[in-house]
């Protein structure tokens, strides 16, 4: 018979954070700007969905600003899609990244209008 005293071992699932890269720390883009992003994601961005569906992409840097990856959140439709913080988050603390850009295309090549019709 088990003693009441002793405690129950709790079975849980192990956690798991793995990040690969196949690119040389080296030969890794660097960020100084908002023009450097801008052309490292066009470059990294699928040219046949960019003017098709919306997407959601977040590039993630290290400590020097050097690009470790680009994830891609989501793919929506025509006019949006969705961006869940938990899967941005995940991929940042996944790949250790120090800084993170968050991304997405406006299929229709316009931005979508101000708060208030401005």
């Amino acid at each position: 018979m088990e003693n009441t005293n002793e405690k129950k071992q709790q079975r849980v699932a192990e956690i798991q954070l793995t990040y690969k890269s196949n690119v040389k720390p080296s030969q890794r883009p660097k960020i100084s700007g908002s023009k450097d992003a801008y052309n490292v994601l066009v470059e990294n961005w699928d040219s046949s969905k960019i003017e098709f569906v919306e997407q959601f992409k977040v590039m993630l840097l290290n400590r020097a600003n050097k690009v470790l990856g680009i994830f891609k959140v989501s793919s929506g439709g025509s006019t949006g899609t969705v961006a869940d913080p938990k899967l941005i988050f995940a991929a940042a603390i996944k790949a250790n990244a120090c800084g993170i850009i968050l991304a997405h295309n406006h299929p229709s090549g316009k931005s979508p209008a101000k708060p208030g019709g401005y």
